[in-house]
């Protein structure tokens, strides 16, 4: 028998002898290959307790170091463990096996990585190997004794009794009674040692290996097995508990009420942005590994799921218009009844004449989202490349960069898109090859050209270093900065240069978005399933392996774009600092409130007010470094609504929102980064211009605000030189008094449409066919998908969406009305998927940037809907 105190470790137990040196791997098998490079030390804590070093390359992905703790437990079921650590915001987390550990773990001397269960079967009887029912036991017993594991009286004693025995054996009253006074298994154990002792004397002849078993039975039932806690707050405000398991999405509510959440969407709020990333990439890890593939062939030593945790389961918003400025902005002559053809009888006849299965339409939707994104992607590869051409001023090694990591991604699309629209064709019976019969299907080309864009993973990788190197160069270069400029005041690039740069990264998002839906949509018998899961399968892993990238990527975009927005301002965009939050708020001072632009980054609160530059800039007023801030609610002591006051260490400022929900946002951001730059102990960098002038910040009267008609309307050549910033999502949230934070811009990029929409006429009934494009919280209008540029935009943030009322007299289908102030739209949808699609995206964007399928918080978005399927 095992002495008090004592410890085994993993696979002692079960006869594997300490290696001394000597290899005990079976034969045959080796050990994981390590990538040549100088060599760095990982400490990875045990199971059983024990911290192991394991030495791997600086530039090996943490799979190899995986690998090697797998290979040092003999470890062959290896998919339901993972690796967490401590990041530098001391939030736990897994490291992601497709990425370099080095690039995870800053520090890693400071490090101690924990090797546990990261996903828990609902059935014990899955696990194949006493080896990993053994690791699960102990996991078990530290969840059990740390509190995780709550059980009624009873279970706990049993589950404790179990473990006993599996450690010293049959029952002893002496020995027993000293082994749980020298180890505790539970938080409450004294109050029940007669019991455990009672349920210990049961168990006489169990072996080990039948003490883990019956352990795991035991555990499996009950309710807070494997379940990991996640502290958020509903709609309402009410706290509660998130957690995820292989049923599913888990509310817990009040002492840990269970609610399995069965709708469709689910709206919470968490204390941060990274609580809410980390919180939504385990949900989609746990869909992955129990929902997205069958069980594989038995094999020798097979487990049951062979694809685990590897994740392989595992603005520029310039007014384009070239007609003279109007009062709307749709109603240039473009954009009116006059001499133009009515399409109502044309459209209602082809529509019926359409598929009207559901996959029809979401394989339309691939097809007119690409016909943007060929577009988009043309505007790097084809207008952007032709404006370098002119002049000799682009490094060489930043035009190859440019060349080499984007001309292939445009030409495997451009091949893509044919594809898609010889099989719409094909679907619509507009070909011969409809006779053959097998055409009623996407999956098949979207499985086959995902799987060549993954061989192009490499360069996607790359796109972001395309972004940071022409950045670098047009510093360098101040006639290279000029010609960016005015290539971003052509029509063509109705977004920045940089959204256009980072356009293919997002575009991985879509597709994954459209494949979960059309797999939602078929059966498993169907046809198109099985490869359109597989496509499903394979652009979830290149979205995880990019996923770091994107996040990183879009900050950087984020702050580069600000930063034209800004002046008086230095050295925004540096490394360690993350754009949190924009808006309007009111600034009280001297001479009342006046209104002020916010910006929220993770060190500093910067506010400014609208200035008269040429660019249309925002002049910085003030700096508040969040180290040391404090903040709370002030409408009683100032008698101004929705206000609140900042209590900086150098001053004090008050601000009022435009309303509550405005206010808290504001505030629980606010507060969540005070947290974050605390726990950094970081102070914040100074933002100001070293300019004396720049650094005056007088209080100056309330400056104006322009007029919707001012925001909206279309200039002339001569004047989009000085406005071209005029219309950004800056601008836009200064006019209609409102915010939008980072999580917003991050979701936004992941839901954009694009297809036919019916515009009504203003003065008359008749209904005009555009091709309108939805991104970056606007939609744009072209007469057509063939035209390069857009003829009108329309800012969406602070319009309202609503269905007409019976007195408005819009008797078609489909139909939806968009209206601020005075500015009322009519749109018509082709279909009721196409309307489906729209109504929640646009309702989304208008109600505080809240979007389609995505849940948003006040200040993070938790993406619950994605966590088992996107909704339409």
């Amino acid at each position: 028998m095992v002495e008090p105190g004592d410890r085994e470790v993993a696979g002692q137990r079960l006869g594997i002898p300490e290696s001394l040196g000597v290899s005990t791997l079976e034969p045959g098998q080796r050990p994981p290959t390590t990538p040549p490079g100088r060599q760095v030390s990982i400490r990875v804590q045990l199971l059983d307790d024990v911290t192991e070093v394991f030495d791997i390359s600086q530039r090996a992905p943490a799979k190899a170091l995986f690998d090697l703790v797998c290979v040092h437990l003999n470890l062959a079921e290896r998919d339901y463990f993972g690796l967490q650590y401590q990041n530098p915001r001391r939030m736990m987390v897994w490291l992601d096996l497709l990425k370099p550990t080095l690039k995870q773990i800053r520090r890693p001397k400071n490090t101690i990585l924990r090797f546990v269960v990261k996903f828990f079967p609902p059935d014990h009887t899955q696990l194949l190997e006493e080896l990993t029912r053994y690791l699960f036991a102990l996991q078990i017993k530290h969840d059990l004794a740390c509190g995780r594991l709550t059980c009624n009286d009873t279970s706990a004693a049993l589950l404790v009794s179990h473990i006993v025995q599996s450690e010293i054996g049959d029952f002893d009253e002496v020995q027993s009674f000293q082994h749980l006074l020298h180890n505790k298994y539970m938080p409450n154990q004294d109050a029940l040692m007669d019991k455990i002792t009672e349920y210990h004397h049961k168990h006489v002849g169990q072996t080990p290996a039948e003490s883990d078993y019956q352990l795991l039975e035991i555990a499996r039932r009950l309710e807070m097995y494997g379940v990991r806690l996640h502290p958020a707050k509903d709609r309402e405000g009410t706290k509660l508990s998130l957690a995820v398991s292989h049923i599913g999405l888990l509310v817990f509510q009040v002492l840990y009420v269970l609610q399995i959440a069965y709708q469709d969407t689910l709206e919470f709020v968490m204390a941060s942005r990274d609580c809410c990333k980390i919180f939504w990439k385990i949900c989609v890890e746990y869909h992955a590994f129990f929902r997205l593939f069958e069980e594989p062939k038995p094999k020798a030593k097979a487990v049951l799921f062979t694809r685990g945790s590897s994740f392989r389961f595992s603005s520029n918003g310039h007014q384009p218009s070239p007609i003279n400025a109007h009062s709307s902005p749709l109603s240039s002559p473009l954009f009116t009844d006059a001499g133009y053809v009515r399409t109502d009888d044309e459209d209602e006849v082809r529509r019926k004449k359409c598929p009207t299965d559901k996959a029809y339409f979401i394989a339309k939707e691939l097809l007119t989202t690409e016909r943007t994104f060929q577009k988009d992607l043309a505007v790097i590869t084809v207008w952007f490349q032709a404006v370098l051409g002119k002049e000799d001023i682009l490094p060489d090694s930043v035009r190859t960069l440019i060349n080499t990591n984007y001309d292939p991604v445009y030409q495997l699309h451009q091949a893509f898109l044919k594809e898609v629209e010889q099989r719409l064709q094909q679907w619509e019976g507009r070909s011969n090859a409809h006779i053959k019969g097998d055409y009623q299907r996407v999956g098949d080309v979207m499985l086959k050209n995902i799987q060549g864009l993954k061989q192009l993973t490499s360069l996607l990788q790359r796109h972001g270093e395309v972004l940071v190197e022409l950045e670098r160069s047009c510093r360098a270069s101040q006639r290279l900065q000029e010609l960016c400029r005015e290539f971003e005041q052509q029509k063509v690039c109705y977004l920045s240069l940089n959204m256009f740069l980072l356009r293919p990264l997002h575009r991985l998002l879509h597709y994954k978005l459209i494949l979960e839906r059309l797999c939602k949509h078929y059966p498993p018998t169907h046809q198109d399933f099985r490869d359109s899961r597989a496509a499903l399968a394979d652009i979830s892993e290149m979205v995880l392996q990019l996923q770091g990238t994107m996040m990183k990527m879009e900050n950087i975009q984020k702050l580069l774009e600000l930063k034209k927005d800004l002046t008086g301002i230095q050295d925004l965009a540096i490394p360690g600092r993350e754009f949190i939050r924009l808006g309007c708020l009111s600034k009280l001072s001297g001479k009342g409130l006046q209104q002020r632009m916010f910006f929220l980054f993770s060190d500093s609160l910067v506010y400014t007010s609208r200035g008269m530059t040429a660019d249309n800039q925002f002049k910085v007023h003030g700096q508040l470094p969040l180290y040391g801030m404090t903040i709370r609610e002030s409408e009683d002591e100032w008698g101004v609504p929705h206000s609140f006051t900042l209590f900086g260490q150098r001053q004090s400022v008050v601000v009022a929102a435009s309303c509550v929900s405005e206010m808290v946002k504001w505030m629980e951001d606010i507060r969540m980064a005070v947290v974050l730059v605390e726990q950094s102990n970081r102070p914040s960098a100074d933002l100001l211009s070293t300019s004396r002038s720049d650094r005056k910040s007088p209080e100056e009267g309330g400056v104006e605000a322009e007029s919707e008609e001012e925001l909206s309307a279309s200039r002339s050549s001569l004047e989009r030189q000085s406005a071209q910033r005029g219309n950004t999502t800056v601008h836009v949230c200064w006019h209609r008094n409102t915010s939008v934070s980072m999580v917003d811009f991050s979701v936004a990029v992941e839901n954009q449409l694009s297809g036919n929409l019916l515009r009504k006429f203003k003065n008359s009934n008749g209904w005009q066919k555009l091709w309108v494009v939805f991104t970056n919280f606007s939609l744009f209008f072209y007469k057509s998908h063939q035209d390069d540029y857009p003829l009108a935009s329309l800012p969406l943030l602070g319009y309202s969406l609503t269905v007409p009322a019976e007195t408005e007299n819009i008797q078609k289908d489909y139909v939806f009305k968009l209206h601020f102030k005075s500015h009322v739209y009519y749109f018509r949808s082709e279909s009721q998927y196409t309307f489906q699609r729209s109504v929640p995206l646009a309702t989304s964007v208008l109600s505080s940037v809240v979007w389609c399928c995505l849940v948003v918080l006040s200040s993070v978005v938790l993406l619950c809907s994605v966590v088992w399927c996107c909704l339409q």
